[in-house]
């Protein structure tokens, strides 16, 4: 039988790193992606800027109080994208399934690979010095028997990480890994870890099922459970077999603010469209995916009856099912967006008798992607707009 292997690959501060990597004079400044208005909000901060504490989906204006002289630049999702796809063309390279979850992130299931690329570390080693090589891009590299343990190995060593957990020394690993960062683990689930009298993974581990269900709830309780004993809840299931384009993130800290998961959706809007528009093609549906502090998560869609065609059309779509599923003041953990039913080509399957509004935005982002294909660089207000 053969053992399985899971990579997880995530570039480190992916978008800060391209910035840095076509503005080398980036290097040594305090890098964060995002508008600099008060009331915009952090897409992305390069490692030093996290060192002074800001962290994405910040608002800007305390990540200006926490460092008044960073520099911010306004995303570029489009050539962000440009990237992103070179780096997932690697990695099918080596994988003939690779699961991309955001723009900067992929698990591969490596299993049986070890004669086309040695051992799981030295392919790991491999992968990193091919990415290096061909983009001039870092990865971090976790690997593991499940996708659990290499999400968290990746994160263990970043950046330019590279770590193998083998099945023999999950429980090892999960106890040095401890509490504060287990995955999923956020601030407030800490709290209510720490109110039970629980203060390592081990103390954890000590609870049967239905006890932690019974004190934290079924979702969470069950993933509890699950996640310190090293065994991967499901959180990172495989994609629908039918085509699909999409990213999401959870947040350091809850959010609460509208307009904060505004401008994440609004971003993630962007990313997603320049990806389906890279790839060349068109998607029937629009999904989101939300996570509440206890786990509890929801994924609604919608298939409208008009083509999507542009990414300010997604943004709508997705803040209208936001509504369905969020109320004012409702702490958020996670939040994603997907384009599904996906399906090649630049057309819509049936053509519209009069013009699509939107139509005109679509060509507009098409021009600005192949701009950045050919080296200029255009900046795009509107990936994150600012309220003012």
């Amino acid at each position: 039988m053969i053992e399985p292997v899971y990579f997880h690959v995530d570039l480190d501060a992916f978008y800060a790193a391209v910035e840095t990597l076509d503005h080398p004079e980036y290097a040594d400044e305090v890098l964060v992606i995002g508008g600099r208005s008060p009331r915009s909000v952090v897409a992305a901060a390069s490692y030093k800027a996290r060192s002074y504490g800001i962290h994405s989906a910040m608002p800007m204006g305390q990540a200006l109080r926490l460092c008044p002289h960073l520099l911010a630049v306004p995303p570029r999702m489009e050539r962000y994208s440009q990237e992103s796809r070179r780096v997932m063309a690697i990695l099918h390279r080596f994988s003939p399934s690779v699961q991309q979850i955001s723009i900067d992130e992929a698990f591969l299931d490596m299993s049986g690979t070890s004669r086309l690329f040695g051992l799981p570390r030295e392919a790991g080693a491999l992968l990193k010095e091919t990415v290096k090589a061909e983009t001039g891009l870092v990865i971090s590299v976790g690997i593991g028997s499940n996708r659990l343990i290499a999400k968290m190995a990746s994160d263990y060593d970043k950046p330019d990480g590279l770590c193998r957990v083998s099945p023999s020394k999950h429980l090892a690993f999960i106890d040095a890994v401890g509490l504060k960062k287990l995955w999923g683990v956020g601030k407030v689930t800490q709290r209510a870890i720490a109110e039970a009298g629980i203060k390592t993974t081990a103390d954890l581990r000590s609870w049967d099922e239905e006890r932690l269900k019974r004190r934290f709830g079924n979702s969470m309780g069950h993933f509890l459970y699950l996640a310190v004993r090293g065994e991967d809840p499901g959180i990172f299931s495989e994609e629908a077999k039918s085509r699909s384009i999409s990213t999401e993130t959870t947040f350091a800290d809850d959010i609460t603010s509208e307009e904060l998961l505004h401008q994440v959706l609004l971003s993630m809007s962007h990313e997603v469209m320049f990806r389906a528009l890279d790839e060349k093609v068109m998607a029937r549906t629009v999904a989101i995916k939300v996570r509440y502090p206890d786990f509890t998560t929801y994924t609604v869609q919608t298939t409208p009856t008009t083509p999507i065609l542009s990414a300010s059309q997604v943004y709508e779509h997705a803040k209208a099912l936001l509504a369905q599923r969020w109320r004012a003041g409702m702490p958020v953990r996670l939040i994603g967006v997907g384009l599904h039913q996906v399906y090649d080509g630049e057309r819509p399957l049936q053509e519209e008798l009069f013009e699509d509004p939107h139509e005109k935005e679509r060509i507009l982002e098409q021009v600005v992607l192949e701009l950045q294909k050919k080296g200029t660089h255009v900046f795009k207000a509107t990936n994150l707009k600012e309220r003012q």
